[in-house]
């Protein structure tokens, strides 16, 4: 869709957005637009009824891809054992800053210790679940499916949008920025918006797909279905030129730090700050960064403090927009790490870790019980939090959606993360 079409009907990119004017939001390949063609048909003869409960309220979800090391991050220094089983890695109790009694954050979270103290953070100890996989790739899968070992084809977040949000009268419920579409938004009904860089996010497609799309203009035999893939397409390319021109249209005073999730985390902002009207942001740092097997201290170091970093500039970036009351931050990663170093000066793949929840709104402090750092299972924690409790607090009590259970496939307490 072109400027000209949008100034034709009298309303700017901004309101054309805003209004939901975009149909079903669109994956970054047509490819992939085209072969769910069926599905997305079947979406819109639904017509779903929203079930918000808070309109206005964003979750954003960052991914810490590689297992970050937990014990380094949400410091046990009370606890001598975690001094016996690192005596290399471990972070001395005289450079921890101290966040409650016998914990506190590794030295480089500068940028967790004020939202921490300012009460915007929620620290849940011992995140899992049972069964756990030391693998990458299964592990994660888990945490993106919220059903450990069960095979779900579809995102937790993909199943969130589909039961709480109109199958079409919203586009871009979910926007994913990343190299590629992570698992976790995979919806039946919701298309996500998949982009990294918005400066070469484009929604051109190859020689042989821009006829198909041209053949299917007015002018054709009345067909539902041509119809809905040409106007799905022009939504395409209209969604692709908002993100890129919010994207380069912003500016903002406060610093975000550098690398990371920075660039992502500015985006999403820029993003809020246009009104797209996304409920679901997923955000990730990039490649296995946390997967910290040798000489760890050092590469560590600069992961946590370049994350502490970006979310601590989101925050202020929110509250100078006036947004903060209506974003909720979450973060995770696909497991720990093990209690004991290894000989590389490293750790190796673990099992619980704590999970991080962010915003206005929140319950700060600590919640959940931290594990035992001496019953362990073969040289791991024991998880003491089912992670899908926190899921289930950020659907019910920050989405205000009642029915986790249909979303998570199970019943799972919530855990009072939010006033």
């Amino acid at each position: 869709m072109t400027s000209s079409h949008l100034s034709g009907c009298g309303c700017s990119r901004r309101d054309f957005l805003r209004k939901g004017l975009y149909g079903i939001g669109v994956t970054a390949g047509l490819p992939v637009l085209l072969s769910r063609t069926s599905a997305a048909l079947t979406a819109q003869a639904l017509r779903g009824t929203s079930m918000e409960a808070h309109p206005e309220r964003i979750l954003v979800v960052v991914e810490l891809s590689g297992g970050n090391d937990g014990l380094n991050t949400v410091v046990p220094f009370g606890d001598d054992e975690y001094y016996r089983v690192r005596p290399n890695l471990g972070i001395s109790a005289a450079n921890v800053i101290p966040i409650a009694d016998g914990y506190g954050f590794h030295p480089s979270l500068v940028g967790f210790e004020r939202l921490y103290k300012d009460g915007l953070m929620s620290v849940v100890h011992g995140c899992g679940y049972d069964n756990p996989s030391l693998s990458h790739f299964s592990s994660m899968g888990f945490w993106h499916t919220g059903v450990p070992n069960g095979g779900e084809p579809l995102g937790w977040l993909g199943r969130l949008a589909d039961g709480v949000y109109d199958h079409d009268a919203q586009g871009n419920i979910i926007v994913n920025i990343g190299t590629r579409q992570s698992p976790a938004v995979r919806a039946r009904h919701h298309q996500p918006l998949v982009f990294n860089d918005p400066r070469s996010f484009r929604r051109d497609g190859a020689a042989n797909e821009q006829r198909a799309i041209e053949a299917m203009r007015p002018g054709t035999p009345a067909n539902p279905t041509l119809e809905f893939l040409a106007a799905t397409a022009d939504n395409a390319i209209a969604s692709s030129e908002f993100v890129r021109e919010a994207s380069a249209g912003y500016r903002t005073p406060i610093d975000y730090g550098i690398g990371g999730l920075s660039p992502q985390l500015r985006r999403v902002a820029a993003l809020i700050d246009a009104e797209m009207p996304t409920r679901l942001y997923y955000v990730s740092y990039q490649g296995n960064s946390f997967d910290t097997h040798v000489y760890q201290a050092d590469p560590h170091a600069r992961l946590l403090a370049y994350t502490a970093d970006a979310v601590r500039g989101f925050v202020e970036d929110l509250k100078r927009l006036g947004r903060s009351n209506d974003v909720a931050i979450m973060m995770f990663t696909e497991f720990g790490r093990r209690v004991e170093e290894n000989a590389s000066l490293g750790t190796d793949h673990g099992t619980a870790t704590p999970m991080f929840v962010i915003g206005s709104d929140v319950n700060g402090g600590l919640h959940g019980r931290h594990p035992s750092l001496t019953d362990l299972d073969d040289g791991n924690l024991k998880m003491t939090t089912d992670f899908r409790r926190v899921y289930a607090s950020m659907i019910e009590e920050w989405l205000g959606y009642s029915d986790s259970e249909s979303i998570l496939k199970g019943s799972f307490e919530t855990m009072g993360l939010f006033a």
